[in-house]
């Protein structure tokens, strides 16, 4: 049996479990079974990242500084586009099967003692989420990395990664999200966010709405751990579109760093750089230690973040977005308009049912000319139809599809009849992953890059 085989065999055990979505404040499970691993997370340094939306992108930046510095760097995100080793990351590479299938075999003789102690306090066995953050910890601890950077998978505090004690703790843009399990007001969210902080750690935070940064700035005062915001204590000193992407000067924790090219689209990314600066600044030298401009530009040449901005398309051109909430369809909308030069957007949208439909819309009815709705292939997917009212309402034009397939396929149509004419595919990271494998399958780049 093939590795792939065998790693395939694992996520489909995970898959058999609760799924993502079934999340209850109960971080101590994950402790337990790591207790009867003899604490895998803690055999390296930690950058524990949390947020509403830039999360995925920071840790990337993040992670890939990490190694121009000379570092062994593992990077842990959610969800996966398409192939769930995405989500664990060995010094700039999906892990090796045969790595998943080491790490599984370590973890697995434990599992059942867990869950058995779960059933008998009647509760429910480990989930898929916290077996996974359990195998990327072991998965870490085998490689080995110096440092790892985590990604919660929601909230903070009782997160399964909350297990690992992070030396930074990360905050990016705090909004309204998760608001059935995380609070309904900012406060409350942040409240929970706020939790991965750690007594002597160094808190860098994106700029926050007042409310949750009062609640930051309390949780570090407990901790202790000290704490610097965007704009105060470190930020962009400067921001140019550049072709390909934008030229950045970033005033550091340490120092200031200029001319740094950065080939990914919008101000948030921007924004999301410097976050990733002030991070790696704070663990290498507690924010004391400038780091070097020539490793910047090095980890950034070629920095990507999949499923953000991805071009997917050319004649016409696509793009793909895994904006899947309001803030993150702001960010969106007002990159597209930023950094390029299309005169009409087709918006091909699906969104999962526990999401802000009205709130997504509304974010994107500025740039869209027409959306096509359709719905994202998962059990929790909103249906085409609500999508298809909510940008009524907003006045937009709109067509129904029945899957992602016939949707883009119109939408490359209605764009390559006009001069003028782009498509975005957004409002869903599963929708996101599936258009990128659709691209790939059909040649959106032409036959050279689609082969």
């Amino acid at each position: 049996m093939s590795d792939r085989t065998r790693a395939d065999e694992v996520y489909a055990e995970l898959l058999t479990r609760q799924g993502e979505q079934w999340v209850e404040p109960r971080i101590e499970r994950t402790r337990r079974l790591l207790e009867y691993l003899d604490d895998p997370q803690r055999t390296y340094r930690v950058i524990h990242i949390t947020g509403t939306n830039g999360k995925t992108s920071t840790a990337r930046l993040i992670e890939s500084l990490l190694r121009s510095l000379g570092l062994r760097t593992g990077l842990f995100t959610s969800p996966h586009l398409i192939r769930f080793t995405e989500r664990i990351v060995v010094d700039g590479e999906p892990i090796a099967d045969a790595a998943v299938v080491q790490a599984w075999d370590e973890v697995a003789p434990f599992v059942a003692l867990v869950d058995a102690e779960l059933t008998e306090a009647g509760d429910a066995p480990l989930t898929f989420f916290e077996l996974l953050t359990v195998i990327a910890f072991v998965a870490f601890s085998d490689a080995p990395v110096d440092v790892a950077v985590v990604e919660v998978g929601m909230g903070g505090a009782w997160d399964s990664t909350n297990t690992a004690d992070g030396d930074v703790a990360v905050f990016t843009p705090v909004g309204l999200d998760h608001t059935d399990r995380l609070g309904d007001t900012l406060a409350e969210i942040a409240t929970v966010k706020s939790g991965i902080i750690k007594p002597d750690a160094v808190v860098v935070s994106a700029r926050q709405d007042d409310a949750v940064a009062d609640v930051l700035r309390d949780a570090a005062a407990a901790a202790p751990a000290r704490i610097a915001f965007e704009g105060s204590d470190f930020g962009l000193a400067e921001q140019r579109l550049a072709v390909g992407g934008q030229l950045l000067t970033v005033r550091g924790l340490a120092g200031e760093y200029s001319e740094l090219y950065l080939p990914l689209h919008g101000a948030h990314q921007g924004q999301n750089a410097a976050l990733a600066v002030a991070a790696v600044e704070a663990l290498v030298g507690a924010g004391t230690r400038e780091l070097s401009s020539e490793a910047i530009l090095e980890a950034w040449a070629e920095v990507s973040s999949p499923g953000r901005l991805h071009l997917a398309g050319i004649e016409p051109t696509v793009l793909v977005d895994a904006a899947h909430n309001p803030h993150g369809a702001i960010a969106l909308a007002a990159a597209l308009r930023q950094s390029f030069d299309f005169r009409e957007w087709g918006v091909v949208l699906g969104v999962l049912e526990d999401k802000d439909v009205e709130g997504i819309v509304e974010a994107l009815a500025p740039v869209a000319a027409h959306v096509f709705a359709t719905a994202p292939s998962s059990e929790r997917a909103s249906d085409e139809d609500v999508v298809a009212d909510a940008a009524e309402r907003r006045g937009l034009s709109v067509t129904v599809h029945r899957d992602l397939e016939d949707a883009a396929g119109s939408a490359r149509e209605w764009a390559a009849s006009t001069s003028g004419r782009a498509v975005v595919v957004a409002g869903s990271v599963i929708l996101a992953g599936e258009a990128l494998a659709l691209a790939e399958a059909q040649a959106w780049k032409g036959a050279v890059d689609g082969a």
